[in-house]
């Protein structure tokens, strides 16, 4: 060896063994270890001569021919147990594994096997073997090399090799006298199995593992672990061979260079035929091996050995970190989930009927571990394991062991801590028919453990530990709901509900999106998506559904089989066929084995088709009769009745005949035995039977059954034995039902019922041993079902399926959540409960369940107990929080829940303000008279907390009330305790922890709820705020102001959602403004006014009706309201409002217009005043702000102005009213609107009628109309001034601005507005029989007949000027003014008749012969409908009597004086009517004489006719007038008695016909081509004729009205009297312009009318006359007419 070569050669290896080797040899015994030292020297000779070897070795640099001697040499020093070598060995031996120098696979050799791996082999068996020697340094030395083998990335342990170094550890850890080499041990076999299961994962040798912490153990048993000292030098062990650095400390070529690397996994899983490659073998290999350890058990001499025990526990460790270091491969791949089925799965139910608590800790941890990954791939087996280990601890409520049970809860608060496990185990097992209702199972059993043991009851818990139980359970349910709630959110986003419906595809994306940790991968990525229409939420709907109802037949069927049977075919559960009941009956789980016996033996045709196709269905081929009958009752238990059991066993021995028809002669011999085969078997198996039977007497009593044959005794015989060996009994699958609870829990009120859900009888709990027969039927059952639909596994991501979810465990959440917060004090546990239903206040408010949510919402606000503060406590003020929480946080889903949560907070300030010594809300609204009352007022409510028993408030608090009642303390009166007040005030302190600024931000926070939710917020703060009001005794205000602070805040939001808000507060505006109580009214429309100015602030564009609908309160309670004072408060709120922003006001004026007219009709003078007075500002000063940006708001403003002029207060304010409507008429026309710009034919015009008329279009008739139509009816008015104001105005207004109406508008107006003026005076005619008390009798009125004559002149003027424009409408203004000339009143008639002259003077010329006619024909029939008012007169006066004289009554004193008075009233009303009906008559001959003349030109023959006819009929009329003598008779005794004039009847006569003669005297000079159309010559004469016979008889003469040859004949005639003479010298003038006209007759007409007047005027000559002017006109006629006739005859 030279100087500079290193000890042991040049190679890598050589450099580690060399020094080795050397210190063995120097440490060596030379006499007992000869042998070792002289193969280190050959070693190190061997080692020296080496040079560093590149070809693949067992060790790295040596060639592999010369590993197995230079390893030799460590072998025997580890064999030789002395510990200065053998440390050394081991040493070097870890040296080689942590450098990285032991290369390829390490094995225990086969026998006879010499492969060179075999060194390294022998080598590592030698280091195992140094676990048996006891001393503690080479232990540790020991575990150094196995850890170090094990984690060397260069060095893969196969299979033996890898199970002696899991021994060896296991040895030392239960051989050691060491406690720290125990735990060291321990600490190393956690260790290796983290790194083989990392690597089996990665698949690669090279891979990064964490560190084992002791912690990781939970063996509480294990004494060392209770020494500080001994865990932290365990610690510190495996810290520090973990820490060693696995580079390579020599210079060498990379792994793959040199080919020393482990072979590429994947090429050599292809090598292997596609199996597992060699590192996933082994870990799998190491899998099967711990769990076998784990299922070691001692033996029956030893059952409790205690050195077996402490293996088992650290296997179960084992498993329990491997388990969780499991990752995606074991979800993955089959052969390893197979293994966790067919190993892990055994272990645990092997272990599970071990009591140790270790062990049941272990199990809860890898059932957690599984629960967590592999859910998906065992279901099954999960619901077997659920019950198992959970739920038997968690139903046992009166029994349990306490260490168990905490651990099961605990458990259960870690499950939950994943949110998808609870969803996931409710979709796949409450929700699937065939599975446990696992999760409601669960809530109910945490239910039951939280309300503690029933008083009463025998228990194992101390009071102590049952009280810590129930903490936990409401710990766990509180870890439930908050898993729901977290998973919610997850799925929602963070807020965003709208999540989409899909189930989960299994693939990695969704796994990284779900998960959010690597390393954290919880198990999403092996669910079967087979089957998937059950994944959604709708199908699982549908199967919890179905589950349900399929449970609640099942359980009908327990106790009535045919109604449960009717139950579940009529719900199609089953089908209806006897074959699928059958089927159901023999494979539907929960069903009573004895039901179906006794269905299966009913005598009914379809229980009986039942039991057959149930026989029939079962195949006993190849079966003795023993395992026939057995394998026949193993799914159902016979029935007691004896003619069931008849029919039963007749139907399974012909049954069993037909499968076997060899066995026996007949189905009679069948149907006996199976009956002895029962007896013997109730026989030999029944405890209460003595004498057993023997086979003797069994043999015996089956004699002759077969055909009158004997069966073989040894068939008999076997039978006999089968049946006393193993009793028949029915299947163990067979159960009894389940306890099902009660169907009403949605119906829940109150805790009563939801105590009624918990059924306290405790079963026996029954130990669920390791017995090889149940481990049997178990593993059969999930053999059975692999690969079946129901054990597919599903998960859902739809949050629907929490409804479902919630349906199922609210009410046992909040039966725990309530009497675990109202019974506890402990803060931990009441903040478990207040989180809890924080949490479900949350799901079910997402959800939209309204009865739950409310429920939880409910349950949280009696718990704050303000209804009571005297008996709060600190879990009462953290329920506030909890409130304020809810609110805050679930604001957008509380809907109808905010009631509860504003009663709260209205409470809690109601305290607050006690507290502090505040003025109760009652004070605003009572003012104080005066100051000094004011300020003693002020100095009464300023109180202390310590005075508060002198306030009448604080003590009707702590009198306290339901939390239900409206207020607090007005339940009673009872008197208040110091203690009560004292209680209360430090109370009030406890509520110091919550400040105003909590309770302020629920309010400000109303801005961020959504469109929905701040519309039931505003609502639910409505309701509250009507009932502070309402209060009779203590009114309050917080609400209300929280209410204007709402809408403030919220005033901003888009309209459609600020609509839906007002619409809410605008009806509690006017709820409260109607209020009976003045006070609170009046301050509600004072916070409504200082909403509006906020409002008012905001500008409103065109066309929107935001403001309108915000003050419409305001109209509403204007309207409504009773009070004067709330009324006179609107219109001053409103007046201010509207001057203080009247640039703001665009819809609003509506609103506001209406509140004034309305006020305008008020019964108080200072509110019309008032209101008149805001109007009159508005209309002068801001007029064009009305029309601003909606014209309609014109038509509004009319509207009130008309409404003030009704006013019955002030003629001035109606005066002005009526001028301000002139105005607004002068605005309209000057286009003081503003006018759609998109309209150009809307344009009004510029008032000088230059630029055009108004077009035909209806929104300026919607203006217009209201304002004229308005002033029409002001026209009928009562009021004189108001009544010719409005007359006034209107015409003025359609004079001035009549030029801008187009023909049709014109039209609409006269019809619409200025005809109906006139209706009343049309009515009015003279075919009425008028009495004199006729309250239509004008008389009396002259404003009345001043105001109409004005209107009809006014519309005769307003004709003419707008005639080219209404021409159409002639003849209804005719009609109007005849209509006054054929009224009854001679003042109408004048009017009438002077309206007509002034219509035909204006417009004669221009009139056509047509519209002439318009005019004469209605003047003709108004001049006949006047002509009966005479018959009216004559029918008064027959019916009276008139006296001679006055002195006539006091002959006749039995004469009624009233009577007589009437009489005279009557007699003196005629005379008027008679006077004043000549008096028309005769103007109307003027009236037709004046157009006579003036018109002539006009005339044609037919109008002519016309007037002739009207002054014909009046002159007949006279004459008819003039012979009703007796009529005039009394009338001139009327007029004698009463000292008047008489009516001028003769003076009537003589001047119609007068003038009828004048008119044809004139018609036959001037025109006689008109004459002869007309025959004029005729009337002339024929009116002579007339006037004729009417002088003769005046003067005495009966004319005979035949003509004779011979002459007259000579009368006698009597004198005149003095009254006839009068009238002969009255009616003289008429008899001589007869004669003269008569006389002025060209020749030839005279001539041919001689005959027909000759004989009248031979009478004249004769008769007596008052004047001689007469005769001298006869004496003319004569000699110049007839005389000349006579001469030339």
């Amino acid at each position: 060896m030279t100087s500079f070569q290193p000890l042991g050669g040049t190679s890598r290896s050589g450099r580690v063994l060399g020094p080795a080797l050397d210190k063995i040899i120097k440490n060596a015994a030379w006499r007992k270890h000869a042998n070792l030292v002289a193969v280190c020297k050959s070693a190190l000779d061997r080692l020296d001569s080496l040079p560093d070897s590149p070809d693949p070795s067992v060790l790295l640099g040596i060639p592999p021919s010369d590993a197995d001697s230079v390893l030799h040499p460590l072998v025997l020093a580890i064999d030789s147990a002395y510990p200065k070598v053998a440390d050394t060995a081991l040493e070097c031996a870890q040296k080689l594994f942590s450098h990285g120098l032991f290369r390829g696979d390490i094995n225990l050799p086969a026998d006879g096997d010499d492969a060179p791996g075999s060194s390294a082999s022998r080598l590592l068996a030698s280091v195992c073997s140094c676990g048996g020697i006891g001393d503690e340094v080479l232990e540790l030395a020991m575990l150094r090399v196995l850890i170090a083998s094990a984690r060397s990335p260069f060095v893969l342990i196969r299979d033996e090799c890898l199970a002696q170094i899991i021994r060896s550890c296991y040895n030392v850890y239960l051989g050691s006298q060491s406690g720290a080499n125990q735990l060291c041990a321990k600490l190393v076999l956690a260790q290796i199995v983290v790194i083989v299961f990392a690597r089996t994962e990665a698949d690669s040798t090279d891979v990064r593992t964490r560190i084992v912490s002791i912690a990781d153990m939970m063996d509480l048993s294990d004494r060392n672990l209770n020494d500080s000292t001994l865990v932290q030098s365990a610690q510190n062990f495996i810290n520090e061979v973990m820490a060693g650095s696995d580079a390579d400390p020599l210079p060498s070529k990379s792994n793959k260079e040199e080919g020393l690397m482990p072979p590429d996994s994947e090429e050599e899983a292809a090598a292997n035929g596609g199996g597992l490659s060699k590192i996933r073998e082994d870990g799998l290999f190491l899998f099967r091996n711990l769990c076998k350890l784990s299922m070691k058990f001692s033996a029956q001499e030893n059952p409790e050995d205690p050195l077996l025990m402490r293996g088992k526990v650290l296997s179960l460790e084992l498993l329990k970190i491997g388990i969780e270091n499991a990752g995606p491969l074991w979800r993955a791949n089959e052969r390893f989930l197979g293994a966790i089925k067919q190993y892990l799965c055994l272990s645990l139910l092997k272990n599970s009927a071990l009591s140790m608590m270790t062990i049941f800790q272990l199990l809860c941890s890898i059932f957690m571990g599984l629960m967590s990954k592999f859910r998906s791939g065992l279901k099954e087996e999960v619901g077997v394991f659920f019950p198992m280990l959970v739920l038997r601890i968690v139903e046992n409520v009166l029994q349990p062991s306490f260490l168990q049970k905490m651990t099961v809860l605990n458990l259960l608060e870690k499950i939950c801590q994943d949110p998808q496990v609870m969803v996931d185990i409710f979709v796949n097992y409450d929700c699937d028919v065939n599975a446990p209702n696992i999760f409601e199972r669960v809530v109910n059993g945490l239910l039951k453990t939280a309300l503690g043991v029933p008083t009463g009851s025998v228990t194992s818990l101390s009071p102590a530990q049952d009280t810590t139980l129930q903490i936990e359970s409401v710990k766990c349910l509180n870890c439930i709901i908050k898993s729901m709630g977290v998973w919610m959110d997850q799925q929602l986003k963070l807020g965003d509900f709208a999540p989409e419906r899909h189930i989960n595809k299994h693939s990695s994306d969704n796994l990284a999106s779900l998960n959010g940790e690597e390393g954290g991968v919880t198990d999403y990525d092996l669910h079967l998506d087979a089957n998937h229409e059950f994944s959604d939420a709708a199908s699982l709907e549908q199967r919890r559904a179905y589950k349900l109802e399929f449970q609640k037949g099942v359980a009908l069927f327990n106790k009535k089989p045919s109604k449960g049977i009717d139950f579940l075919i009529k719900t199609k559960k089953i089908g209806a066929s006897p074959e699928e009941v059958a089927s159901f009956l023999k494979n539907a789980s929960g069903l009573n084995a004895a039901m179906i016996g006794d269905y299966l033996g009913e005598r009914e045709e379809f229980p009986l088709k039942v039991m057959h196709a149930y026989v029939d269905s079962i195949n006993f081929e190849n079966m003795n009769f023993g395992e026939a009958i057995r394998f026949f009752l193993r799914g159902f238990r016979l029935p007691g009745e004896a003619q069931k059991i008849d029919r039963i066993m007749e139907k399974f021995a012909e049954r069993y005949c037909k499968c076997s028809p060899s066995s026996f002669t007949s189905a009679d011999t069948a149907y006996v035995l199976a009956y002895s085969v029962i007896m013997l078997n109730t026989d030999a198996h029944n405890s209460m039977v003595k004498d057993k039977m023997s086979k003797a007497e069994f043999i015996r009593n089956n004699r002759g059954i077969n055909d009158g044959k004997d069966l073989p005794e040894e068939y008999l015989g076997s039978l006999y034995d089968q049946i006393v060996k193993s009793e028949i009994k029915i299947s163990a699958d067979v159960s009894a039902p389940q306890n099902k609870q009660t169907s009403s829990i949605n119906k829940l009120l109150g805790f009563d019922n939801i105590f009624n859900l918990v059924n306290w009888k405790q079963y026996e709990e029954k130990a669920l041993g390791a017995s090889d027969q149940l481990i049997k039927h178990i593993q059969g059952q999930f053999r059975a079902k692999t690969g079946k639909s129901e054990s597919m596994f599903y998960t859902v991501t739809d949050t629907a399926i929490l409804r479902f979810m919630m349906e199922a465990c609210w009410a046992p959440m909040m039966a725990a959540f309530s009497m675990t917060l109202d019974q506890s004090d402990d803060k931990s546990a009441t903040a478990q409960c207040l989180q809890g239903f924080r949490y479900a206040v949350h799901v079910t408010s997402v959800m939209l369940m309204q009865t739950q949510r409310d429920a939880f919402v409910t349950s949280v606000a009696k718990f704050t107990y303000l209804h009571c503060a005297a008996d709060m406590k600190q879990k009462n003020v953290d329920a506030v929080k909890a409130i304020i929480s809810i609110a805050i946080e679930d604001g957008n889903y509380l809907q109808e829940s905010w009631d509860h949560i504003f009663t709260c907070l209205s409470r809690f300030e109601h305290l607050q303000l006690l507290g502090e010594g505040a003025p109760p809300d009652a004070s605003f609204f009572v003012a104080p008279l005066n100051e000094a009352e004011d300020r003693a007022q002020k100095t009464t409510f300023v109180k202390k907390k310590g005075n508060a028993l002198q306030n009448p408030a604080v003590m009707a608090v702590v009198r306290g009330g339901s939390y239900d009642s409206a207020s607090m303390g007005n339940t009673a009166s009872a008197l208040v305790t110091p203690d009560q007040i004292n209680n209360f005030i430090s109370n009030l302190n406890l509520l110091d922890q919550i400040g105003t600024f909590e309770l302020n931000h629920i309010f400000a926070h109303s801005q961020r709820l959504n469109s929905d939710a701040i519309v039931a917020f505003v609502r639910a703060l409505c309701k509250v705020s009507m009932t502070e009001l309402q209060s009779p005794t203590d009114p309050r205000v917080f609400s209300l102001t929280k209410i204007v602070e709402i809408a403030h805040y919220n005033m901003n939001r888009i309209r459609l959602v600020w609509s839906c808000i007002w619409n809410v507060l605008s009806e509690f505006f006017v709820s409260v403004g109607l209020s009976e109580n003045l006070s609170v009214a009046i301050f509600v429309m004072d916070a409504l006014r200082q909403l509006a100015m906020k409002f008012l602030e905001r500008e409103e564009l065109a066309n929107y009706n935001f403001q309108n609908e915000f003050l419409k309160p305001f109209v509403v309670v204007m309207q409504k309201s009773d009070s004067a004072e709330i009324r006179e408060l609107i219109v001053r709120c409103v007046s201010q409002m509207v001057l203080s922003r009247v640039n703001h006001v665009k819809s609003g004026w509506k609103s506001v217009f209406l509140v004034f007219t309305t006020a305008a009709s008020d019964v108080r003078k200072s509110i019309v005043l008032l209101a008149f007075e805001t109007i009159e500002k508005i209309v002068r000063d801001y007029f064009p702000y009305i029309t601003e940006t909606e014209t309609t708001t014109f038509t509004d403003c009319v509207k009130c102005l008309i409404a003030f002029t009704n006013s019955r207060f002030n003629n001035d304010a109606s005066l002005n009213a009526i001028a301000f409507l002139r105005f607004c008429a002068v605005k309209l026309a000057d286009g003081g609107l503003v006018c759609y710009d998109n309209n150009s034919e809307g344009h009004l015009g510029n008032g000088d009628g230059s630029d055009g008329n108004l077009t035909e279009k209806d929104d300026h008739a919607f203006f217009w109309f209201p304002l004229l139509e308005g002033l029409s009816k002001l026209t009928s008015d009562t009021r004189p001034a108001i009544r010719k104001g409005a007359l006034e105005v209107l015409f003025n207004i359609l004079k001035d601005h009549g030029h801008l109406f187009t023909e049709t508008f014109w039209i609409n107006i006269l019809k619409s507005v200025i005809y109906p003026i006139f209706s009343n005076t049309q009515n009015i005619t003279v075919g009425q029989v008028l009495l004199v008390h006729d309250p239509q009798f004008p008389n009396d009125d002259s404003t009345k007949s001043e105001t109409d004559t004005l209107a009809a002149k006014c519309l005769v003027d307003l004709f003419v000027r707008f005639f080219n424009v209404v021409r159409s409408q002639l003849g209804s203004v005719v009609c109007i003014v005849t209509s006054f000339v054929s009224s009854p009143y001679k003042h109408y008639a004048n009017t009438g008749m002077a309206a007509l002259l002034h219509l035909t003077a204006h417009l004669g010329s221009k009139l056509s012969k047509e519209e002439w006619k318009d005019i004469l024909v209605p003047l003709k029939k108004s001049v006949a409908s006047m002509l009966p008012v005479f018959s009216s007169i004559i029918r008064i006066m027959q019916d009276i009597e008139i006296p001679d004289s006055v002195d006539q009554y006091s002959d006749h004193e039995y004469i009624n004086e009233d009577e007589e008075e009437a009489n005279m009233e009557t007699a003196s009303y005629a005379i008027v009517r008679m006077k004043n009906h000549i008096s028309v008559q005769l103007q109307i001959v003027q009236v037709v004489k004046k157009l006579y003349e003036v018109h002539r030109k006009c005339f044609s023959a037919a109008h002519v006719s016309i007037l002739l006819d009207v002054l014909t009929s009046i002159a007949s009329h006279s004459s008819e007038v003039s012979s009703e003598t007796i009529v005039q008779q009394k009338l001139q005794k009327a007029c004698s008695l009463l000292e008047i004039p008489g009516p001028p009847v003769i003076h009537f006569e003589n001047e119609s016909y007068e003038n009828l003669l004048k008119f044809l005297q004139t018609i036959l000079a001037e025109d006689p081509v008109l004459s002869n159309e007309l025959k004029i010559e005729s009337l002339v004469v024929f009116v002579c004729q007339k006037i004729f016979k009417i002088y003769l008889n005046c003067a005495g003469q009966q004319q005979n009205d035949e003509t004779s040859d011979a002459g007259p004949t000579a009368h006698s005639t009597l004198p005149l009297g003095t009254a006839k003479k009068e009238e002969l010298a009255a009616r003289t003038s008429l008899l001589v312009s007869a004669l003269q006209v008569l006389r002025s007759l060209r020749q030839d007409s005279f001539r041919r009318n001689l005959r027909i007047v000759f004989p009248s005027l031979v009478s004249l000559v004769s008769c007596e006359h008052h004047s001689n002017e007469v005769l001298d006109e006869l004496h003319d006629i004569f000699q110049s007419s007839i005389g000349p006739l006579l001469m030339n005859m």
